[in-house]
């Protein structure tokens, strides 16, 4: 099945900026993240496809190359991890290579170990705070056995091709461009020439972190001849139980009883750093939303931290007994409509209005 197009799968257009991508990214996993759709399968493969969009299109040499070339230009047969262009650039990008001597440079990018990418979950509380966190990290390792040059490329990782005026050369397909060929024969890897093995990393998870953020740990890919790829670390933040999460903002909403909302009172409320008292004015209404100043985020690249948001919800009692009830019957036939409940009475009118055209 052929896969669909990154950006119709991000809903952006292709001039769409990395701001803008990131928030497009943020919506849609929060909406299909498989904590928010337990046992559905169709959201957990469209949270995987969102996922796979994003690491391409959010990465300046995938996106560029994915523009140019489509899916074939990011894919790992065509890119081997190297940025996902490098394959083509050995063809076509280096077609006056033998002329202006720009070959030394290709050679080398091919020879270093291929980039690796791994998804990390955190909670809120640790992408909020930063953390470090232990990694098993699966990755491979140059064997230390007998390496041969390569004589179809003669040691150089290139194969060129000569038509008429024009040179160009490609990575040798018989060592990979690596220069050298392992002993077949190697007792340590078995002839594969490298040595596949898991390694623990600390990995330090930055203040203000969000979803769809990476982190990158130069050096921490695979192994390669001229030195090792780079490991991304992609970080997904888990769904929190009280709090939503909106850039450097945080929501949540917090029920308080009819009479609190009647009468007025302070209701507790919680924090990332602890428990603060809100004053709730009389008369207060449903829905209505109270501002926590600085008590949000602090943005992983600078600037001012956010807020926290309270949305209270009038509980309407239920369940009442019989002296419950009768008070509040009386209650009822104590108010007035005009002056206890004044949007009621607003609507009434707007109403009355209206259906004078019926």
């Amino acid at each position: 099945m052929s896969k669909r197009d990154y950006y119709e799968v991000l809903g952006v257009n292709k001039n769409t900026s990395k701001d803008e991508l990131k928030k497009a990214y943020r919506k849609l996993a929060m909406k299909y993240h498989p904590d928010r759709n337990p046992d559905d399968q169709a959201a957990s493969e469209k949270f995987k496809e969102l996922s796979e969009a994003y690491e391409i299109l959010s990465d300046d040499q995938k996106r560029q190359a994915y523009d140019q070339f489509g899916h074939d230009g990011v894919n790992p047969s065509f890119s081997n991890a190297q940025g996902a262009a490098e394959g083509f650039s050995d063809i076509f990008g280096d077609i006056f290579s033998d002329i202006f001597g720009g070959s030394s440079r290709t050679r080398s990018r091919s020879q270093r170990g291929a980039d690796l990418s791994y998804s990390v979950e955190v909670s809120l509380e640790d992408a909020v705070k930063g953390t470090s966190i232990n990694l098993d990290i699966p990755s491979s390792e140059r064997c230390s056995g007998t390496w041969h040059r390569c004589n179809h490329c003669n040691g150089t990782g290139v194969i060129r091709m000569q038509q008429g005026f024009f040179s160009m050369q490609q990575t040798c397909p018989h060592c990979r461009g690596e220069g050298e060929i392992h002993d077949p024969n190697c007792s340590i890897c078995g002839g594969a020439g490298f040595i596949k093995k898991n390694k623990t990393l600390s990995v330090k998870i930055p203040e203000g972190v969000d979803t769809g953020d990476r982190i990158r740990l130069s050096g921490e890919g695979d192994s390669g001849k001229h030195g090792n790829g780079d490991l991304y670390i992609q970080v997904d933040v888990q769904r929190h139980k009280i709090f939503e999460r909106d850039g450097k903002h945080l929501y949540c909403e917090v029920p308080i009883n009819y009479a609190d909302a009647v009468l007025g009172g302070d209701i507790e409320v919680p924090t990332l750093d602890g428990k603060v008292k809100i004053k709730i004015p009389e008369g207060t209404q449903s829905h209505k939303l109270f501002r926590l100043n600085g008590k949000g985020i602090k943005p992983l690249r600078g600037g001012s931290k956010g807020d926290i948001l309270v949305r209270v919800l009038v509980e309407i009692p239920v369940k009442l007994n019989k002296e419950q009830a009768a008070l509040l019957r009386k209650f009822k036939e104590s108010l007035s409509s005009s002056e206890n409940t004044p949007m009621k009475n607003t609507w009434l009118k707007s109403a009355k209005e209206f259906l004078k055209g019926f």
